[in-house]
Protein backbone atom coordinates (compact mmCIF):
# COMPACT_ATOMS: atom_id res chain seq x y z
CA UNK A 1 0.00 0.00 0.00
CA UNK A 2 1.50 3.40 -0.73
CA UNK A 3 2.61 5.86 1.86
CA UNK A 4 4.63 8.96 0.96
CA UNK A 5 7.41 9.54 4.14
CA UNK A 6 8.56 12.56 5.33
CA UNK A 7 10.51 14.36 7.96
CA UNK A 8 13.63 13.14 7.78
CA UNK A 9 16.68 15.10 7.71
CA UNK A 10 20.51 15.61 9.35
CA UNK A 11 20.13 16.18 13.03
CA UNK A 12 22.79 16.08 15.90
CA UNK A 13 22.89 13.88 18.57
CA UNK A 14 19.68 14.49 21.07
CA UNK A 15 17.81 16.38 18.26
CA UNK A 16 14.45 15.38 17.62
CA UNK A 17 12.48 14.80 14.29
CA UNK A 18 9.05 14.06 13.21
CA UNK A 19 8.30 11.94 10.28
CA UNK A 20 4.86 11.88 8.67
CA UNK A 21 3.65 8.95 6.21
CA UNK A 22 0.88 10.33 4.63
CA UNK A 23 -1.11 7.30 2.99
CA UNK A 24 -2.89 7.21 -0.52
CA UNK A 25 -5.45 5.50 -1.96
CA UNK A 26 -6.53 3.55 1.21
CA UNK A 27 -7.48 4.60 4.71
CA UNK A 28 -5.16 4.01 7.47
CA UNK A 29 -8.24 4.17 10.12
CA UNK A 30 -8.75 0.96 9.08
CA UNK A 31 -5.25 -0.46 8.87
CA UNK A 32 -2.16 -1.42 11.28
CA UNK A 33 0.90 0.49 10.76
CA UNK A 34 4.47 -0.08 11.25
CA UNK A 35 7.68 2.47 11.03
CA UNK A 36 10.33 0.38 9.86
CA UNK A 37 13.89 1.66 9.15
CA UNK A 38 16.84 0.37 6.91
CA UNK A 39 20.40 1.27 8.10
CA UNK A 40 23.80 1.15 5.42
CA UNK A 41 24.60 -2.78 5.32
CA UNK A 42 21.61 -3.84 7.73
CA UNK A 43 18.91 -5.35 7.73
CA UNK A 44 15.51 -3.29 7.92
CA UNK A 45 13.74 -3.53 11.59
CA UNK A 46 10.74 -2.49 12.69
CA UNK A 47 10.78 0.25 14.61
CA UNK A 48 6.86 1.17 16.05
CA UNK A 49 3.83 -0.26 15.20
CA UNK A 50 0.23 0.98 15.98
CA UNK A 51 -2.77 -1.06 15.94
CA UNK A 52 -5.88 0.26 13.76
CA UNK A 53 -8.75 -0.94 16.64
CA UNK A 54 -7.44 0.79 20.02
CA UNK A 55 -4.55 2.27 18.59
CA UNK A 56 -2.02 -0.30 20.89
CA UNK A 57 1.61 0.13 20.12
CA UNK A 58 4.76 -1.36 20.07
CA UNK A 59 8.34 -0.12 20.16
CA UNK A 60 11.58 -1.67 19.68
CA UNK A 61 13.51 -1.86 23.12
CA UNK A 62 16.12 0.68 21.76
CA UNK A 63 13.58 3.32 20.95
CA UNK A 64 11.36 2.87 24.26
CA UNK A 65 10.72 6.40 25.76
CA UNK A 66 12.25 8.56 23.11
CA UNK A 67 10.12 7.60 20.08
CA UNK A 68 6.27 8.10 19.96
CA UNK A 69 3.71 6.43 17.10
CA UNK A 70 0.19 8.21 16.84
CA UNK A 71 -2.13 8.53 14.00
CA UNK A 72 -4.41 11.05 12.89
CA UNK A 73 -7.20 9.44 10.85
CA UNK A 74 -8.54 12.47 9.54
CA UNK A 75 -5.09 13.34 8.17
CA UNK A 76 -5.01 10.34 6.62
CA UNK A 77 -1.18 10.28 8.08
CA UNK A 78 0.63 8.33 10.82
CA UNK A 79 3.43 9.98 12.44
CA UNK A 80 6.75 8.87 14.33
CA UNK A 81 7.81 11.93 16.95
CA UNK A 82 11.83 10.63 17.86
CA UNK A 83 13.55 12.49 20.40
CA UNK A 84 16.61 12.42 22.08
CA UNK A 85 17.80 10.65 18.48
CA UNK A 86 21.36 8.88 18.53
CA UNK A 87 23.67 7.82 15.65
CA UNK A 88 22.01 4.49 15.91
CA UNK A 89 18.77 5.92 14.73
CA UNK A 90 19.84 7.06 11.48
CA UNK A 91 18.59 5.16 8.32
CA UNK A 92 15.93 5.15 5.99
CA UNK A 93 12.58 4.91 7.40
CA UNK A 94 9.77 3.58 5.92
CA UNK A 95 5.43 2.99 6.36
CA UNK A 96 3.93 -0.29 5.81
CA UNK A 97 0.40 -1.14 6.59
CA UNK A 98 -1.37 -4.48 7.55
CA UNK A 99 -5.05 -5.52 8.07
CA UNK A 100 -5.00 -7.86 10.12
CA UNK A 101 -0.98 -8.58 11.78
CA UNK A 102 -1.06 -7.04 15.48
CA UNK A 103 1.46 -4.40 15.98
CA UNK A 104 4.24 -6.50 17.79
CA UNK A 105 4.03 -8.90 15.08
CA UNK A 106 4.16 -6.61 12.15
CA UNK A 107 6.96 -4.72 13.46
CA UNK A 108 8.55 -8.33 14.43
CA UNK A 109 9.17 -9.39 10.63
CA UNK A 110 9.51 -6.62 8.21
CA UNK A 111 10.54 -9.02 5.27
CA UNK A 112 6.66 -9.01 4.85
CA UNK A 113 6.66 -5.94 3.66
CA UNK A 114 7.03 -3.32 0.43
CA UNK A 115 8.71 -0.06 1.27
CA UNK A 116 8.63 3.05 -1.03
CA UNK A 117 10.98 5.50 -0.97
CA UNK A 118 11.18 5.91 2.35
CA UNK A 119 12.53 9.26 4.11
CA UNK A 120 16.34 9.58 5.11
CA UNK A 121 17.64 10.39 8.99
CA UNK A 122 20.90 11.17 9.55
CA UNK A 123 22.12 11.57 13.03
CA UNK A 124 26.16 12.91 13.41
CA UNK A 125 27.32 15.51 15.58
Amino acid sequence: LPFVESGGGQVQPGGSLRLSCAASGFNVEFYNIGYFRQAPGKASEGVSCISSSDNSTFYIESVKGRFTISRDNAKNTVYLQMDDLKPEDAGVYYCAADHITIPDVMCAYPWRYNFGQGTHVSVSA
